[in-house]
């Protein structure tokens, strides 16, 4: 009779734990910012079908990296949760605190349990206040674990990469135009340090503005609206001082072949983002 193999369950959690981090790594990253008008998310997605960013209740909203239908998954259940507690309730009784929590409970249940293969998904929960000092942003770890953050916050491939510049760079009181262009030049740093240059068709854009006279404070930022916003950054880079001519001329000629090429390159980034990471 042959002895049971036998691991130890540190090394089965570190081993789960790796696995989940390597499903992330995978994925296109994520980035949160706070404005002066509330929260802006940016996400490297050419995808117009699979969203990587939602809106859950009034002020509340989700952004995740992964695997999609894990994520997806996720995302509804918490809709589900915000609607049944706002009827049961009030409306003011859903918060991303309270979001947050079920989706650790979720998350950390799932990568203790053995029976199942634990979940490659980073989720971003974020929640605008009536002042910037009452905006709320978690993220939340494949292990369920919370992390409260405040001004900015990056998921997915390369998050350390792109936490350490926007901490270096993100102050209060940014207007919206301004967090977009540090967003996307965020993102547009790859892991051995070069640029590259991100379009439109390229990026999912949402806000969750506190100046809306409506409840509901989630808005996509798309077409026209988008290509104008990153047209202004382009154009404000054009008219950095002649120290910095041949440096801007290279972003605008970047970004002017990004444009004209929009169509087979979209149409190639979209078919890989079809895929089940996200």
């Amino acid at each position: 009779m042959s002895t049971p193999f036998y691991v130890s369950p540190q090394q089965a959690m570190a081993d789960r734990a790796e696995y989940a981090r390597k499903g992330i790594a995978r994925g296109r990253s994520v980035v949160v910012l706070q404005y002066t008008d509330g929260v802006v998310f940016v996400a490297e997605n050419p995808s117009r079908a699979l969203h990587k960013v939602s809106e859950i209740y009034d002020r509340i909203a989700f952004a995740a990296v992964g695997k999609y239908n894990e994520f997806e998954n996720l995302r509804i259940g918490g809709v589900r949760y915000a609607d049944l507690r706002g009827y049961t309730y009030d409306r003011e009784d859903v918060t991303a605190r309270g979001l947050a929590n079920v989706y650790a409970q979720t998350l950390g249940t799932i990568f203790s349990s053995a029976a199942e293969k634990p979940y490659e998904v980073e989720l971003i929960v974020a929640e605008v206040g009536s002042a910037p000092e009452e905006d709320q942003i978690y993220r939340l770890p494949h292990d369920g674990s919370i992390v409260d953050e405040h001004g900015s916050v990056a998921v997915g491939g390369n998050a350390d990469q792109i936490s350490s510049y926007l901490d270096q760079r993100h102050r209060d009181g940014m207007t919206l135009a301004e967090a977009l262009k540090l967003a996307v030049e965020s993102l547009s740093r790859d892991t051995n340090g070069g640029e590259r240059t991100l379009t439109a068709e390229q990026l999912e854009v949402a806000t969750l503005d506190r100046t809306r006279p409506q409840q509901r404070k989630f808005k996509r930022i798309l077409g026209r609206q988008l290509s104008r916003l990153l047209d202004e950054h382009a154009a404000a880079g054009a008219k950095e001082p002649a120290a910095d001519a041949d440096a801007g001329a290279g972003e605008a000629g970047a970004s002017d072949e990004g444009t004209g090429g929009k169509g087979a390159k979209g149409k190639d980034d979209s078919d890989g983002e079809s895929g089940p990471l996200l």
